[in-house]
């Protein structure tokens, strides 16, 4: 009986602190406050589909929502300014907005089932079959991975696709050259430099301290994003997760070091490779499965005599395109960011 109390205790106790969190960003002037506590507003849901059993998605949410979303945030800032301007003019409007859809989406949560109910429609029909016969049929435990990346293939490559586009739109949309080599050099800001040499990051990159934490902790980033990688057949991770804690390891480590340091590392022809080399190898796999008399991204055609082996080999190729995808698609956007300058 205690542990049935404490879950859901947790889980309101949780939702109580992000509401509030919600409602102190609303109303911060600062807007370098209001990154940070966005950041806090992210580990909080991390926390809550931790509680869920959502932990695929929790690993994505403090990942994008704490890491590389609150490293734009301050990219953003950098290239504007860290206050709010004062507009008294639209700030009952857009409160009124706010909080009719806020109504709308409360009114329209009525008509779902219980959480957690167990005569929810996904619960009798195709979930009890995913949950029974997945490991049969795919051949991994984890049914997420298995549901992601072989019943739900043809979802997960348009997902992927979308990273793709949306990375290209955020570069032409930054500019199209900004972030290669030798785009940072120059005097446009009023201190004479670009945002990748401003007095902040200029002491970030002389603390000691974190130069020497920053070098030990960035390997064990990126060994546990392969760890996430390849395990993901097995418990909670896979191409997102992994792509998206990798790219942040390389992200930290331009921070700490410059941004110069990384684009020695991985240039930026090599991110461009890479964001589209992730997506060609998901579809190249389902051309494969074609050419072997098979359905697109159908792997049981690449081991008939064992079908569940050959879709443990195809899920294993495809999340590592989205792997490739994920990670670059975020070195791509930070470069894009960090390598503007103050108009």
């Amino acid at each position: 009986m205690g542990g049935e109390f404490t879950g859901p205790f947790v889980e309101m106790l949780l939702f109580i602190f992000m509401i509030g969190m919600a409602l102190y960003i609303a109303r911060m002037r600062s807007l370098f406050t209001a990154a940070m506590l966005f950041g806090i507003f992210s580990l909080l849901s991390a926390g809550m589909l931790t509680l869920m059993d959502a932990v695929d998605v929790a690993f994505t949410e403090a990942a994008v929502g704490a890491g590389i979303s609150t490293v734009l945030f301050l990219g953003a800032l950098g290239l504007t300014t860290s206050e709010e301007a004062p507009d008294s003019k639209h700030g009952w409007t857009a409160l009124l907005i706010v909080t009719a859809t806020g109504l709308l989406l409360a009114y329209a949560a009525l008509d779902m089932p219980a959480y957690g109910d167990p005569n929810a429609p996904i619960q009798l029909h195709v979930a009890p079959h995913y949950l029974k016969d997945s490991e049969q049929e795919v051949g991994i435990p984890n049914v997420v991975t298995s549901v992601l990346a072989s019943y739900r293939g043809y979802d997960t490559f348009g997902e992927t696709t979308v990273v793709l586009t949306a990375a290209v739109g955020a570069i032409l949309l930054l500019g199209g050259g900004v972030g290669r080599v030798g785009a940072g050099k120059g005097r446009d800001d009023e201190g004479g430099r670009r945002m990748s040499d401003t007095p902040i990051k200029m002491r970030v990159r002389e603390t000691v301290i974190l130069r020497v934490v920053g070098k030990a902790l960035v390997p064990f980033i990126l060994l546990f994003a392969l760890y996430v990688q390849f395990h993901g057949d097995y418990g909670p991770g896979g191409g997102f997760q992994a792509g998206v804690i990798f790219a942040a390891g390389l992200i930290l480590h331009a921070l700490i070091f410059g941004l110069d340091a990384l684009r020695r590392a991985i240039p930026q022809v090599v991110v461009e490779i890479g964001i589209a080399a992730g997506a060609l190898i998901y579809g190249g796999v389902g051309v494969a499965s074609m050419v072997l008399g098979g359905e697109f991204l159908h792997y049981g055609v690449f081991d008939r005599h064992n079908p569940a082996h050959g879709q443990h080999l195809g899920i294993l190729l495809v999340e590592f395109g989205v792997g490739i995808t994920v990670t670059f698609v975020m070195v791509a956007i930070f470069y894009a960011f960090a390598g503007r300058s103050r108009q």
